[in-house]
């Protein structure tokens, strides 16, 4: 959908739209530094409690992973060099959550050239979904997070995002092959190390849990609930959070969502930057969907019927 009214100069654009490289390379190696701290945590503690927490922790990175992927999608990571982006994208993000920058790339932009219209694919999916109706009981709601938690809801999610993502081109067999060798090395590595329980309780688990639910809970925000979808800057959701929500919900600034809608080229890292820039404009003030809070604004914008609100500052 493309923006309809110019709520940002040029210049403040331009700017923010800069990429940084080291700044998404250094997000990539927090994301796994988390990841093995806290699996070294887990092992060292021997407690079950500790370990609950460890896959908590490890499925807000994967989210985050699939953060930055959404950045690398957008080709926000290295000016020009394109097949360099995507080849680090495939090893750290997408090969390791099971996914393809390709693909993911192909359903997202339609996504963005289409936003809920009968053209864009996500919206499609989830139009008359059951998890994406609203408002609904919390009943419902909570059945439908645990259904995560249960596994259920997250084997249902990966055929249909399989399903979604399989219209994307072929990629040729060297790719193919490649991407094979890739996960036969990862077997091949766990096999010799006698690591494959690690593999099931801190990558399968997270994985199948607590990843997909977040994935879940953030797809909601975006674009569901007490939303306006006759106007640009009703019918996509930023989510101002509290500060303990930001690491497991909004990794990397991806609660500037309707932000990053109006203005894509802008690196997750400038999206703070653009949201204040953007709330110094009363016209896009006087529309923007802001939302305080996932489990405090979001809850009530979804579970019932709210009342026309304030914007959040």
């Amino acid at each position: 959908m493309p923006v309809a009214e110019v709520y940002l100069d040029p210049a403040t654009l331009k700017r923010l739209s800069t990429l940084k490289t080291w700044r998404t390379a250094l997000a990539i190696a927090f994301d796994w530094g988390v990841i093995a701290l806290c699996v070294a945590a887990s092992q060292a503690a021997h407690n079950i409690v500790v370990y609950l927490v460890a896959v908590a922790i490890i499925g807000g990175r994967m989210h985050g992973f699939g953060v930055l992927l959404h950045d690398f999608a957008h080709y926000r990571f290295i000016d020009k060099r394109k097949a360099l982006s995507d080849w680090v994208c495939e090893l750290t993000l997408s090969w390791p959550i099971l996914t393809t920058v390709a693909a993911y790339r192909s359903n997202h932009l339609a996504h963005h050239r289409y936003t809920n219209t009968d053209k864009d694919p996500d919206w499609m999916f989830k139009l008359g979904n059951h998890k994406f109706t609203f408002p609904q009981s919390w009943q419902h709601g909570v059945l439908t997070l645990a259904s995560y938690l249960l596994v259920i809801g997250s084997v249902l999610d990966v055929f249909s995002v399989a399903k979604r993502l399989s219209g994307a081109e072929k990629p040729p067999l060297s790719y193919r092959l490649t991407r094979l060798g890739y996960y036969l090395a990862l077997a091949i590595l766990f096999t010799l190390t006698g690591s494959w329980m690690l593999f099931v309780l801190y990558w399968l688990v997270p994985y199948l849990t607590t990843f997909f639910l977040l994935m879940h809970i953030r797809s909601v925000a975006e674009h569901f609930g007490s939303m306006d979808y006759s106007h640009e800057l009703g019918s996509t959701r930023s989510v101002l959070p509290f500060y303990w929500e930001r690491a497991f919900f909004a990794p990397h600034n991806v609660n500037y969502h309707l932000e990053h809608h109006l203005y894509p080229s802008v690196p997750f890292y400038n999206l703070p930057q653009l949201h204040q820039a953007l709330m110094a404009n009363p016209a896009y003030v006087s529309r923007a969907h802001n939302t305080r809070g996932y489990t405090t604004g979001l809850v009530r914008e979804t579970l019932t019927r709210a009342q026309p609100r304030p914007n959040s500052a």
